[in-house]
């Protein structure tokens, strides 16, 4: 099995295989070229994201600055908007649905690394997926991490770390991140 399926998978992989090496690369040029455009460059900018992208439904908004790992793990639903410094790290699937919102400086974070240090030394890790609903609304400064998935018609608070699943039409808030109120 190639490294690329076990990080799919969720199993520990050599992230230094040369395949996802290139396929990073790939990834950084396409990064660069979208965050150094003049933001009246609209249709370039959308032509790169969807270039970049798994899957683009509808309409979309990404402010710059914005860096991802592959790319090809984000899957984006109809009027999906970002403020600026969006990060996704998507060693595996992030899958966001229609009418999600994201406040400036938010980061979703795939990406594990083994608490063994040695095995964590030997370059190995992996990933797990996070999925955000419809009509989710998260403010800015927040961290998703892997394995999380976002109810739809969320809220989630500004500074928030979700470390854990968060239930449809709630609001939650705070590291770690919890339900405060029913919506």
């Amino acid at each position: 099995m190639i490294e690329r399926e076990k990080m799919i998978r969720g199993e520990l992989y050599n992230s230094e295989d040369e395949i996802l090496v290139n396929e990073r690369l790939r990834c950084k040029q396409l990064c660069y070229e979208f965050n150094n455009l003049p933001f009246t460059e609209l249709e370039k900018m959308s032509e790169i994201i969807r270039k970049l992208f798994g899957k683009v439904k509808g309409k979309f908004y990404i402010n710059p600055v914005f860096y991802c790992d592959y790319g090809y793990n984000i899957e984006i639903g109809e009027n999906f908007y970002s403020n600026h410094n969006l990060v996704i790290l998507d060693c595996a699937k992030v899958i966001f649905g229609d009418n999600v919102f994201i406040g400036p400086n938010c980061g979703f974070y795939t990406a594990g690394h083994p608490l063994d240090a040695a095995t964590r030394n030997s370059g190995q890790e992996f990933a797990k997926p996070i999925t955000v609903g419809n009509n989710v609304w998260i403010g800015g400064n927040v961290c998703v991490m892997p394995n999380v998935t976002i109810g739809d018609n969320c809220v989630i608070g500004a500074g928030s770390v979700v470390t854990k699943s968060i239930p449809s039409n709630t609001v939650a808030v705070g590291n770690p991140c919890r339900v405060i109120k029913q919506i």
